[in-house]
């Protein structure tokens, strides 16, 4: 997708508001990112707080007056700073380990705003989630139930849990961020559910307090949803006719958002209808939980990087960038889009050559764009949108590669809220015997 345009006067890429041109050059909120390049260095991520707030927002004015409790699914983006914005402005925090639990305490977050999910909780994570009150477990087989029954007991404390059914419900994303079919990993068989919630109800050291399902990620309709939700009722049905009676229901998290030309699901749309269907069933005095991350965090940051080398070949031009598949995994993992965005924008059309835009790893998967068509220099900086979800977070040291720093932006003012990581970094802990 080219950027290229020839107004002068502010203008936004379409789908960020937060991030725009004036006088040709790209801001965050009100930060020039040419400035924040110079003093930090590339690669780095930049966040816009006020394109995490007004995110946050969207999905307060869709609540309103009803029950729910939105729990920030810090595995998207789990930077300290990004966190305590979010604990900030009210927010509860989807966990699926103990780091991230100590993460989140680390902040000030209230325990009882917090919901451990996760297919592999070891037991020291379990015992710690005990011992500071999280709000509950979510559990994803009857093995994990026995064992927090099992710590819960020596520790003659009381863990309140919530099952993570599969409801075998197709999300139509991507089969790797897919999470609601029988042959997902996650979650516990719809059909097996009552049989486990039974067992659940004679274990001791349990009380079971909510019904739990997340489907997928980048989901931009309604219809998976309701179609879960139509099941998730139907078994809270058929619990109270066994005498298990819920407290809440988990809905997860998976709302969608614009990478490339993706109509994003609302916040408003997809909770209006789920009020409505849980309104026509009678559960209306259930507490609700969702559990979005990308959708709060995905199109609020970018990823800056430098173009160290221009390489052009009979088959294909190579951009030659200073990030790589280390730094932002997701075209490699995934196939994933991210748009160019050059910080300087050119005064007139340019563009003449489509550009992949590759890094240093020696992978051939490693590469952010391709096909671009781009108006490039060396030296030249550019940004790639919507990786505020799923980038740093899944940045690794492949090739000994010190991982990016990571900047927050609120208004003109911006903060270095992790110092690029330097070989130091990378080596401690390692020894030579």
């Amino acid at each position: 997708m080219s950027v290229l345009n020839t107004l002068a006067q502010p203008f936004s890429p379409a789908g960020f508001p937060h991030f725009h041109y004036d006088q040709g050059q790209l801001f965050a909120e009100g930060s020039k990112l040419a400035e924040i390049a110079q003093q930090v260095g590339t690669p780095c991520y930049v966040y816009s707080k006020a394109a995490i707030t007004q995110a946050w927002q969207a999905y307060q004015a869709a609540i309103g007056t009803r029950r729910v409790l939105v729990c920030y699914g810090m595995k998207a983006n789990s930077n300290l700073s990004i966190l305590n914005t979010f604990r900030a402005l009210g927010s509860g925090f989807d966990i699926v380990s103990g780091g991230e639990l100590a993460r989140v305490l680390k902040v000030g977050a209230d325990p009882k705003k917090i919901v451990f999910s996760g297919v592999g909780k070891q037991t020291w994570e379990i015992e710690h989630a005990i011992k500071v009150g999280v709000k509950c477990f979510n559990v994803e087989s009857a093995s994990e139930l026995k064992r927090i029954s099992q710590v819960a007991s020596a520790l003659k404390a009381t863990a309140t849990i919530s099952l993570r059914v599969n409801p075998d419900v197709d999300a139509q994303t991507h089969p790797y961020i897919s999470t609601g079919l029988k042959e997902n990993k996650f979650g516990i068989a719809i059909e097996d559910a009552l049989q486990t919630y039974q067992l659940a109800a004679t274990l001791p050291g349990l009380q079971v307090v909510g019904v739990d399902c997340h489907i997928g990620s980048q989901i931009t309709e309604t219809a998976p949803y309701l179609d879960a939700l139509d099941k998730l009722l139907a078994l809270i049905d058929t619990l109270k006719e066994n005498g298990i009676a819920l407290k809440h229901l988990d809905l997860g998290g998976g709302l969608g958002i614009r990478y490339d030309d993706e109509t994003p699901l609302a916040p408003s749309l997809l909770l209006s209808a789920i009020f409505t269907v849980i309104d026509q069933r009678g559960y209306s005095d259930l507490e609700l939980v969702f559990e979005p991350g990308r959708s709060l965090v995905g199109n609020a940051g970018v990823l800056m990087t430098t173009v160290q080398y221009l390489k052009h070949t009979e088959a294909r031009n190579f951009a030659i960038i200073d990030a790589g598949m280390n730094d932002l995994i997701r075209p490699a993992l995934y196939q994933a889009w991210h748009g160019v965005l050059p910080l300087d924008l050119p005064k007139a059309e340019l563009a003449t050559h489509h550009y992949d835009l590759v890094g240093p790893v020696c992978e051939s998967a490693d590469w952010l764009a391709k096909q671009r068509l781009l108006d490039l220099q060396e030296d030249q900086v550019l940004a790639l949108d919507s990786a505020g979800a799923y980038g740093f977070v899944m940045a690794c040291n492949y090739n000994t590669r010190g991982r990016p720093a990571e900047v927050l932006v609120d208004g003109s003012t911006w903060h270095i809220i992790r110092t690029r990581e330097t070989f130091e970094d990378m080596i401690r802990g390692e020894s030579l015997p």
